[in-house]
């Protein structure tokens, strides 16, 4: 069973901090492009980063470059995204996502972690 269990939203002040992290079981973890995506109330879920494999190389919004951090440990099936310098606009649903590099790009989604960003 496909499971994608993300933690570490909350509420946090302008200018601070939150690490959110990603669990995932019942799949081949590395051969999966990890994702954080989110989602503002009233819009659409869009991408904040991607850690792709098998190069390790990284995708950031613009919006997040500079202060988000996306890595994967393939030896945990994790995935995390470190964010500094939080804003009020970074408010919203955070969700985990991983597609397979092959073909048939199988998607898997978590639940998704609030996060709150107040000044």
């Amino acid at each position: 069973q496909v499971q994608l269990a993300e933690s570490g939203g909350g509420s946090v002040q302008t200018g601070g901090s939150l690490r959110l992290s990603c669990a995932a079981s019942g799949f081949t973890f590395s051969s999966y492009v990890m994702g954080w995506y989110r989602q503002i109330s009233g819009k659409e879920r869009a991408v904040v980063s991607l850690s792709t494999t098998p190069d390790a190389g990284t995708y950031y919004a613009d919006s997040v470059k500079g202060r988000f951090t996306i890595s994967r440990d393939d030896l945990k099936n994790t995935m995390a995204l470190q964010m500094n310098s939080l804003k009020a606009e970074d408010t919203a649903v955070y969700y985990c996502k991983a597609r397979h590099i092959g073909p048939t790009g199988d998607e898997y989604w978590g639940q998704g972690t609030q996060v709150t960003v107040s000044s």
